[in-house]
C-alpha cells in the first residue's frame, strides 16, 4: 500500500512539474492572461483531468512556482551560516554561497522576471524576503548609532537582488561560482571599509 502511495505521489509531482515547466515556456511567448488551460496541458503533455486533479485555476500554478522559488531562495540564502552561531567572512568560502546556484537552477523563471511584465513587483518581493531574513537571522551591533538598522537591511537586500538581476540581464555571462566569488569579495571589501562600524552575528533561527 505504501509503495503504491509513493508511486501516486511521484506521478502527482511529475505532473505538477510538467505543468510548471509548460507555463513558464508559454510565458516566454505570450502574456500570462492570454494563456489557456488547454495550452498548458498540451505543452505539458497531460490531459485536462490531470490539471483539475491538481489545480483549479492557471493562477494556482503560477502561485506555486513563485512559492517554490521563494522557499528555495530562503534555503539558499541561509546555507552559508545555517550551522553557525557566528559568521566571519574571513573564513567564508565562495563554495558555501548557494544563492547564485539557486538562480541558475531557476534560470527560466528569473529570465522571465527580467524580460516580462507578468512578474511586476517580484523583484521587490525578493528584496523584502531577503530583508526579513536579515532581521530574523542576524543581530547587528553598530558603533555608529546614526545608522538606521532598517535602512541598512534594505541596502544589503536591494544590493544583492540588484547583483542577481544584473547577472540575469547579461544572460548569465558569468558562472555561478564566479558570482559567488564576486559577492564574497564585495562583502570582504565592505567590511574592510567599515569594520569598526558594524559587527554581525547569527541569531537563533526563526521558522518561516
Amino acid at each position: 500500500m505504501g509503495e503504491r502511495s509513493d508511486q501516486v505521489d511521484r506521478r502527482i509531482l511529475k505532473s505538477r512539474a510538467a505543468m510548471k515547466r509548460a507555463l513558464l515556456s508559454l510565458m516566454k511567448k505570450k502574456d500570462f492572461k492570454s494563456i489557456s488551460i488547454t495550452e498548458i496541458v498540451h505543452e505539458a503533455d497531460v490531459n485536462r483531468g490531470t490539471f483539475y486533479k491538481n489545480y483549479v485555476y492557471k493562477e494556482d500554478i503560477l502561485d506555486e512556482i513563485i512559492c517554490d522559488v521563494t522557499n528555495d531562495l530562503i534555503m539558499s540564502f541561509r546555507e552559508p551560516y545555517k550551522d553557525l552561531e557566528k559568521i566571519d567572512v574571513r573564513y567564508l568560502t565562495s563554495k558555501a554561497i548557494k544563492i547564485f546556484e539557486h538562480v541558475e537552477t531557476h534560470a527560466s523563471f528569473y529570465t522571465l522576471i527580467a524580460s516580462s511584465t507578468n512578474f511586476a513587483g517580484f523583484e521587490n518581493k525578493l528584496c523584502q524576503e531577503i530583508k526579513q531574513l536579515l532581521f530574523n537571522d542576524f543581530a547587528y551591533s553598530l558603533s555608529n548609532q546614526t545608522i538606521d538598522i532598517n535602512i541598512l537591511a534594505s541596502y544589503h537586500s536591494y544590493a544583492l537582488v540588484g547583483m542577481i538581476m544584473e547577472w540575469v540581464h547579461t544572460d548569465y555571462q558569468y558562472s555561478s561560482e564566479y558570482m559567488a566569488e564576486q559577492l564574497l569579495e564585495i562583502i570582504r571589501n565592505s567590511q574592510r571599509i567599515s569594520i569598526k562600524e558594524i559587527s554581525v552575528e547569527v541569531v537563533e533561527k526563526k521558522s518561516n
